[in-house]
């Protein structure tokens, strides 16, 4: 159907619009606040579960710090009974400090003050690195000396004497090269 046939004149038809214009703004003057409520009430509840989030988390984190140094205070221990006997008393000494230090009290510590060791945590940590460190550079001077004996030892003196003693004479020694072509002195 057309306007034509409905006999609606344009002026009804601007009524129409205005009508539905102020039906729209008064539906928007009344969504305004409602979601700035809405808005209101999740931020709320955005910290409420934030706040709910740290308390849960709160006591978890006591425990794993406080297991994490249970279970590095022997290891500690351990690595400094090994450092006493193989490199060096002072920082055997150090690291039984260090692990006395890390050892957990019975009762825990309330508040800010728990984790005021952790410096202690990086200072053992950096102590067992430089302990690896020197172990891994002492196996490779024994690695590197033990190798050239092993050598020195498979070459017999005979071998050398005949080796030396060809090339003196101008014999006909033969030789390879790295791609794989075989020479002899005169060729």
């Amino acid at each position: 159907m057309s306007l034509i046939d409905t006999n609606r004149t344009a002026q009804e038809a601007a009524a129409l619009g205005m009508r539905a214009r102020d039906r729209a703004m008064e539906a928007a003057a009344q969504a305004i606040p409602v979601g700035k409520h809405a808005g209101t009430t999740a931020v709320q509840g955005v910290l409420q579960g934030v706040q709910g989030a740290r308390e849960w988390a709160a006591p978890r984190i006591d425990d794993a710090v406080y297991g994490a140094r249970e279970w590095a205070a022997p290891r500690i221990d351990d690595a400094a009974d090994a450092v006493t006997t193989t490199v060096a008393p002072k920082v055997s000494s150090a690291l039984h400090a260090t692990a006395q230090q890390v050892r957990p009290t019975e009762t825990q510590k309330a508040g800010g003050w728990r984790l005021v060791n952790w410096r202690w945590l990086v200072g053992a940590g950096v102590a067992l690195a430089a302990v690896g460190a020197g172990a891994a550079i002492a196996m490779r001077r024994r690695y590197a000396s033990a190798t050239e004996e092993a050598k020195n030892a498979t070459e017999s003196p005979e071998e050398d004497q005949a080796a030396q003693d060809g090339d003196q004479a101008g014999g006909t020694a033969v030789r390879s090269e790295v791609n794989g072509r075989v020479t002899s002195p005169g060729t």
